[in-house]
């Protein structure tokens, strides 16, 4: 499920997508998802994801929405390079190809990427994830320190600087960074000081991650 503004965003950030696959192919998902099949959800993608009940996915596909990916703080929209720590340590089949603790660099464009759980739960709801190992990605900086949700380090406010999370059998992924734009080496933003042109940008390892446990 790729990024962008699904019916503008209308209501909150992914919600009528989300709705609709529901209402038009509840049962084709639900089929999809119990035979392990991966989902990527990008940006929107990740938004649909969460308001639709497949993430976090402690108990499967839930009725209705366990956490929210929200208004920024500071509010507005955020196009920026970040980076993002690989927190997961085996659960995932999009990460397997980035060692636990490496820092990565991918742009985001959103505004509304704020992750949160209802604040009666939401420490709960961390230890739930880090029993699981369903955290995927952190926001931090370039020498892999978290900013305990301060911008720009967390360019948005999420809760426990979280970027990225997993289901609890590791085949959904959702998180706000684009790693489609940070495919090829020409378009990381700093390329030019690189004496020799880099082979790749650092999105290319989640899709070479999913394309070899599908193999």
């Amino acid at each position: 499920m790729p990024g962008g503004f699904s019916f503008g965003d209308y209501v909150r950030a992914g919600v009528i997508l989300a709705r609709l696959l529901s209402a038009k192919l509840n049962k084709e998902i639900k089929a999809f998802v119990e035979d392990n099949r991966a989902i990527l959800g990008i940006c929107n993608g990740f938004q649909v994801l969460v308001e639709y009940g497949l993430l976090p996915g402690f108990e499967g596909i839930a009725p209705f929405p366990k956490a929210t990916l929200t208004t920024n703080v500071p509010q507005g929209y955020n196009c920026r390079w970040i980076h993002v720590k690989q927190e997961n340590k085996s659960k995932c089949k999009f990460t397997n190809k980035i060692p636990l603790g490496e820092v990565i660099h991918l742009p985001i464009a959103h505004s509304e990427g704020r992750f949160l759980f209802p604040k009666e739960q939401q420490e709960r709801m961390l230890d739930k994830l880090y029993e699981e190992d369903m955290i995927v990605f952190r926001y931090c900086n370039e020498n892999g320190d978290f900013g305990n949700k301060e911008y720009p380090i967390n360019p948005n406010g999420s809760f426990h600087d979280i970027a990225g999370i997993c289901n609890k059998e590791g085949n959904i992924f959702g998180l706000m960074p684009h790693p489609e734009r940070a495919f090829y080496w020409w378009q990381k933003p700093d390329w030019t000081k690189y004496n020799n042109n880099p082979k790749c940008g650092d999105g290319k390892m989640i899709f070479e991650s999913i394309i070899n446990n599908l193999i």
